[in-house]
């Protein structure tokens, strides 16, 4: 279903604050947008609706703002969250050191999932996620999470299951790419070494050459070298 961004319902700024908020009725757009979402393979495999619907009401509605940063790159702290985008672009941005600008990994749409890893371990972040128009988040914080694992323990460790399978491909890829990387190295590097291995052929041919002819000329009698004077 479309989802709307002038929304008749309150909708938190970009700052996640742990202060009371008032969560929506299960009835919301937003809400059963979020768990039909969740429920897709692409984001959190084997999760139930029932437990899709049960995350969510632990989850709370966020605007971004285009240009707005939604998650910085090295920021930590007790209360990290994950951001499930509803609604909106997010671009995912990596520092590099040979770069002054971060480089564009990715661009998250409806469905993207980000922040999954410091909601499990609240480390670092590793990525800087930035609004590429209006964005609408659902968000789950690490408080929200553990307040999940003593009330619903059996949703909680469904939904850290299907966290732990996502990261797990996620790695398995990222190895993937790794080799593919190091085999396409391999093989630019064997070509400069054949390049290289030519190139000194036809120098040393060169070379080869320049002797010879210096040879017949210290062999010839020097009345029968070119004038170059005439």
């Amino acid at each position: 279903m479309a989802f709307r961004c002038d929304f008749p319902y309150a909708v938190t700024n970009c700052v996640l604050s742990p202060m009371a908020f008032q969560f929506l009725s299960a009835d919301e757009p937003w809400m059963i947008q979020a768990a039909e979402l969740l429920c897709r393979p692409s984001v959190l495999s084997d999760l139930r609706k029932s437990d899709a619907r049960c995350i969510v009401s632990y989850m709370r509605p966020c605007r971004f703002e285009d240009g707005d940063v939604l998650l910085q790159e090295g920021e930590q702290g007790e209360n990290a969250h994950m951001l499930l985008v509803l609604h909106g672009d997010v671009s995912v941005e990596a520092s590099m050191m040979s770069r002054e600008q971060p480089v564009v990994v990715t661009v998250l749409g409806e469905g993207g999932l980000i922040g999954e890893m410091a909601l499990l371990d609240g480390a670092p972040r590793v990525a800087t996620c930035v609004a590429q128009s209006t964005v609408i988040c659902a968000s789950l914080t690490r408080r929200d999470l553990r307040r999940m694992m003593d009330d619903e323990p059996v949703v909680a460790a469904r939904l850290l299951a299907s966290i732990g399978e996502r990261l797990a491909e996620r790695l398995r890829e990222a190895n993937r790419q790794q080799r593919l990387y190091h085999q396409l190295m391999r093989a630019m590097q064997d070509e400069i070494d054949e390049l290289g291995r030519q190139l000194q052929c036809v120098i040393g041919g060169s070379v080869q050459r320049g002797q010879a002819e210096a040879a017949v000329r210290g062999a010839q009698p020097a009345s029968s070298w070119p004038n170059s004077g005439s």
